[in-house]
C-alpha cells in the first residue's frame, strides 16, 4: 500500500474548500493551516493571461528528510507511506521544517510540529480524506498507487503529470495533473 494524490491544476478555481475542511477536520488553529492554494499568472498579456491554482500541502515522501533529521523520532512514517508528527514527542526543534523542501510544516501554537497527515484517521476508516470530499470540482484525487484500479492510479496513468521539486530527491507522492 502506497497512499498518494494528484491535483488537477486544469479544475482547481482556488475556492479554499480544502483548506477550510482540513483546519475543521483536525483542529487546526486559526491562522495555521496544513494545506494551502499557491495562486500564480500564467501567459503573457493581453491574449493568454490566466489564473493558475495549486492546492499543496505535505507531499509524503518516500525519501524523507525531514523524518531523518528529526531528533527524537517524533516525526515518521506509518503503514501506506504516510508521513506523520507524534505530538508528545516531538520538541519544536524545527529540524524537521528547515529540511522539507516544500515548506509543509508549521510549529502549532501548543509547540509541536503540524502537518498534513492524508486524514489517516479517516483512511483507517475506509473514508476519503477531508480535501476530496469537499473540492467542488473535484480535483482532488486520493487513492493506493499499488491498486492499479484505484482513482489515482488511473489519473496518473490516463494524465500527464508533474511533481514540485524533483531534484530534491525526496520522490514526493503529491502529484500535479497537467
Amino acid at each position: 500500500m502506497r497512499y498518494a494524490m494528484a491535483m488537477d491544476t486544469r479544475k482547481c478555481v482556488g475556492c479554499s474548500d480544502c483548506v477550510v475542511a482540513c483546519q475543521t477536520e483536525n483542529n487546526v488553529p486559526l491562522g495555521f493551516c496544513r494545506d494551502w492554494i499557491v495562486e500564480s499568472v500564467r501567459g503573457t498579456y493581453p491574449d493568454t493571461v490566466k489564473m493558475h491554482f495549486k492546492s499543496e500541502r505535505c507531499m509524503h515522501c518516500e525519501n524523507t528528510p525531514c523524518v531523518r533529521t528529526c531528533p527524537t523520532g517524533a516525526s515518521h512514517v506509518i503503514e501506506g507511506g504516510i508521513v506523520k508528527v507524534t505530538p508528545h514527542e516531538c520538541i519544536g526543534c524545527g529540524a524537521c521544517i528547515e529540511s522539507c523542501p516544500y515548506d509543509a510544516r508549521y510549529v502549532h501554537p501548543e509547540g509541536y510540529v503540524d502537518k498534513c497527515t492524508f486524514c489517516d484517521h479517516r483512511i483507517a476508516q475506509g473514508m476519503n480524506t477531508a480535501c476530496v470530499d469537499v473540492c467542488p470540482t473535484s480535483c482532488l484525487i486520493f487513492g493506493d498507487l499499488d491498486d492499479p484500479k484505484s482513482p489515482v492510479s488511473k489519473a496518473l496513468e490516463e494524465k500527464d503529470w508533474y511533481v514540485i521539486a524533483p531534484e530534491a530527491g525526496t520522490k514526493p507522492q503529491l502529484y500535479f495533473l497537467k
